[in-house]
């Protein structure tokens, strides 16, 4: 008896198989462009066309490893905000307010940008990475004398 059932799952199993490859041809397949992800994908149409800040985040000041640097970041600007008069929080009707602090990351700046593109959402790229010689260079040839130097 246990043999005829392994018997009749197996060709279950391959019967499930055959039928499975029948509805997989290449004629079923259509080429999504670029932008258009986002038309098909269910999103409601006022969140089609998001405006995202693409930026690689700096490292905190307490952390001396490296696994969080070189990373890259899209971020929703975000829209609808108001404080609750019950409790005094901050509150939001924008889905997307907290998505780009929780995960959507990337090794590349191109990554990020090709994956904007994608989905049709309009860009902008913030460079955090700024040289210490920048910020002193607007200090530069200005005399500082400290309170107690004076005679």
């Amino acid at each position: 008896m246990a043999g005829s059932r392994v018997l009749n799952l197996t060709r279950a199993h391959r019967l499930a198989l055959l039928s499975s490859r029948r509805w997989l041809s290449s004629s079923a397949l259509v080429e999504v462009n670029p932008g258009e992800v986002g038309m098909i994908s269910g999103i409601p149409e006022q969140h089609l066309r998001r405006r995202v800040i693409i930026y690689s985040p700096a490292r905190t000041a307490t952390q001396q490893g490296s696994g969080k640097v070189g990373r890259w970041k899209i971020n929703f600007l975000s829209t609808q905000k108001w404080e609750n008069p019950l409790m005094g929080w901050t509150s939001t009707g924008d889905p997307y307010a907290n998505v780009g602090e929780a995960g959507i990351s990337f090794d590349s700046e191109e990554a990020a940008k090709a994956f904007a593109e994608k989905h049709g959402w309009e860009y902008e790229f913030i460079d955090s990475i700024r040289p210490i010689s920048e910020t002193f260079e607007s200090c530069a040839g200005q005399e500082t004398s400290h309170p107690s130097s004076k005679a």
